[in-house]
């Protein structure tokens, strides 16, 4: 049995076939308690009363929460490091910030394919952890460099001044972009695995799993909360170095919590020594041989699947069943049917994919422009104490924490009576409604901004770069918080949608899909940007995207995004009517 999760026994001759033999005597015998398709660490079958379910996925949720305080310690107020220590613009600031977030969403594919294919899901988490680590260390020793000052940045207006040296700038990006390749390996695996944790055959079980994905986002919300609020404040008035190396301490902490864990996982096993990566690929390859081919063979499976009513979709896919007609059918030429079934299970994600990428875009703003905005308006609480700009982001997660427990407990109930649907409506149906409360956030935000201006250009202060505009911070919560409810709504949706329509094996890379939906939606928001900054600006006037948000016009970037949104939320709505869910590897 090849154990694609937990390290193999390590050891060889004799002494291997000694372990081997003892853990065979060792291996529990109540056959109706054991687990199916799970073993152990050491790669025994596991018995369902003393291994996986809340007491191991509450472990690993615990290690989501950490990672999560890690990564949001850097990502929620990344832009007013760069526009404030390393003293970029505005605009530049923006398209970094949603660089590296893009590319910290679409390393988990690389993540996906190291632990399906090779290491598992259990190392790929251990090693990607110790790079975290890494990557934070080395973020934290760039913030602390002697000769660094960030006060130089905020308050001369010599550029050269304000400009650090190069070599802490190159540490600084290498040690961002280390965390971003870290995160492609942690996110996808850990959210697999303690879903993992849950047997989907056994009701009871099931049922858990489909509460897992809430409280999964419901507990790491609820610590980004603490990072935004506590991490933030400690980065705008202290010192950068103790904001980075605090999220640095506290995956340690997460990876001593990962490993005290070891023996109650369920890890998967799996018969099928061929990685279901080269599997799939192969699919693919025989099927355009094939289209290409001038004469080849029925094979019995070709004969099988034509009458098989679940493959009718992407019947190109059948050509890997067709055997070339100087081959048998028997000789490795063809694809099984489960191969070419998955193949065409992932395909059939594409679409639904592809029309979630303007949510992805929306999203995106909350952690740049949503920021930025933030900086110009009055954060006074008392005479001296001001909030951080980046703080308001812990309102996203306070309306998430907020709203699920509501969800889970109220309205889910409520909405299984109606339709009959044990998760009360389906999926897509939660995706759905989340993308269009993003185009309500982003009207929303076009008007706060509407405001904003107006004031600026009543009190004079569109003309002054770093005037404080009189108007309060508290202005912009409803959008922070309409976007957090939208957020419970669409991101647990996709995850639990990527999860479940893929085959088993496959789940790694169906949560790194999801993941990647947020990738390339922040490199187009950072395009995006990138045109309306080069199409509104030019020849000394200031466009959309301003450097000075009082002479810009941000809100009729709002408005750009809301109409996108709208049309976005028309294209997923005629995909989605058109996908047929597949249950336990078949379509229903």
């Amino acid at each position: 049995m090849d154990i694609s999760s937990s390290p193999p026994i390590v050891g060889g001759g004799e002494e291997e076939e000694e372990a081997m033999l003892l853990l065979e005597t060792e291996t529990p015998t109540h056959s109706n308690d054991v687990v199916p398709d799970s073993v152990d660490f050491y790669g025994r079958p596991v018995l369902r009363s003393n291994s996986g379910r809340w007491r191991s996925a509450s472990l690993i949720i615990c290690v989501e929460i950490a990672e999560r305080f890690a990564y949001y310690g850097i990502n929620s107020n990344l832009i007013n490091y760069l526009t404030g220590p390393l003293g970029q613009s505005t605009a530049a600031a923006a398209e970094n910030v949603n660089a590296w977030s893009g590319t910290a969403s679409l390393t988990p594919l690389l993540g996906a394919l190291v632990a399906d294919s090779f290491l598992g899901r259990y190392r790929t988490i251990v090693f990607a952890s110790l790079f975290y680590i890494l990557g934070l260390g080395l973020l934290t020793l760039s913030a602390v460099f002697p000769f660094f000052s960030s006060s130089n940045c905020q308050t001369t207006d010599n550029a050269d001044a304000c400009s650090p040296p190069r070599l802490q700038v190159v540490l600084f990006f290498f040690s961002l972009y280390l965390v971003a390749v870290a995160q492609g390996g942690h996110k996808p695996c850990v959210q697999a695995f303690g879903a993992d944790q849950f047997d989907p055959l056994d009701p009871i079980e099931c049922k858990a799993r489909s509460s897992f994905f809430n409280w999964w986002y419901f507990g790491m919300c609820g610590g980004n909360i603490v990072t935004i609020s506590v991490l933030n404040y400690i980065q705008d008035n202290f010192n950068w170095g103790l904001g980075f190396g605090i999220p640095c301490v506290v995956m340690c902490l997460a990876l001593v919590i990962f490993w005290f864990g070891t023996l109650t996982y369920r890890f998967s096993s799996r018969c099928d020594k061929i990685s279901p990566f080269v599997r799939i690929g192969m699919v693919f390859n025989k099927a355009v041989r094939n289209w290409l081919a001038t004469s080849v063979v029925t094979s019995i499976e070709e004969t099988r699947v034509q009458c098989h009513q679940d493959s009718q979709e992407n019947r190109f896919l059948n050509k890997a069943l067709l055997a070339p007609d100087d081959h048998s059918a028997e000789d490795g030429q063809i694809s099984k049917i489960n191969d070419v079934e998955a193949a065409k299970g992932l395909l059939r994600l594409v679409p639904i994919w592809a029309s979630c990428l303007i949510y992805a875009i929306v999203f995106a703003q909350a952690f740049t422009l949503f920021t930025k905005q933030a900086v110009t308006m009055d954060r006074s609480i008392t005479p001296s104490f001001r909030i951080p700009s980046a703080a308001l982001q812990s309102f996203i997660n306070v309306s998430i924490v907020i709203f699920i427990p509501i969800y889970e407990q109220i309205l889910v109930p409520i909405a299984r009576t109606i339709t009959g649907t044990p998760s009360g409506i389906t999926k897509l149906q939660r995706v759905g409604t989340g993308i269009f409360l993003s185009v309500l956030t982003m009207a929303i935000a076009a008007l706060v901004e509407k405001k904003r201006l107006e004031i600026a250009r009543e009190y004079g202060s569109a003309d002054v770069p770093n005037a404080t505009v009189p108007m309060t911070i508290w202005w912009l919560v409803p959008q922070y918080l309409l976007i957090g409810i939208s957020d419970a709504f669409t991101m647990v949706g996709l995850q639990e949608f990527f999860y479940d329509q893929v085959p088993r094996e496959f789940r790694s890379i169906g949560l790194s899909l999801y993941l990647s939906i947020f990738g390339v939606g922040s490199f187009l928001s950072s395009f995006l940007i990138f045109v309306v900054e080069k199409t509104t600006g030019g020849k000394g006037e200031d466009g959309w995207i301003s450097d000075n948000l009082n002479k810009g016009h941000l809100d009729y970037f709002y408005w750009l995004l809301c109409g996108v949104s709208a049309l976005g939320f028309m294209t997923y709505l005629y995909f989605t009517r058109r996908y047929v869910y597949a249950h336990c590897g078949k379509v229903i």
